[in-house]
């Protein structure tokens, strides 16, 4: 047996097995589809936040952060 046989074997048995898993998968052996292409996605516009809205969020955090704390020290 040569390489070239021995390959064809094994293609074989590889459309064979995809065969079998299709049926128990499926039902039906199905042409197998190519991927569709990827779209391609532009970009998102950066948002900015503004110096109020930073601070409004940073005073929430510290809130958050001593409400946390707080609730630490009485366990």
């Amino acid at each position: 047996m040569g390489v070239s046989e021995i390959l064809a074997d094994i293609d074989r048995e590889i459309a064979q097995l995809q065969r079998a898993r299709d049926l128990l998968a499926g039902g039906a052996v199905k042409a197998r589809k190519k991927a569709a292409p990827v779209a391609v996605r532009k970009p998102r516009k950066k948002r900015n936040l503004t110096p109020e809205g930073r601070k409004r969020i940073a005073e929430a955090v510290k809130r958050r952060w001593a409400e946390q704390k707080k609730s630490a020290a009485v366990k």
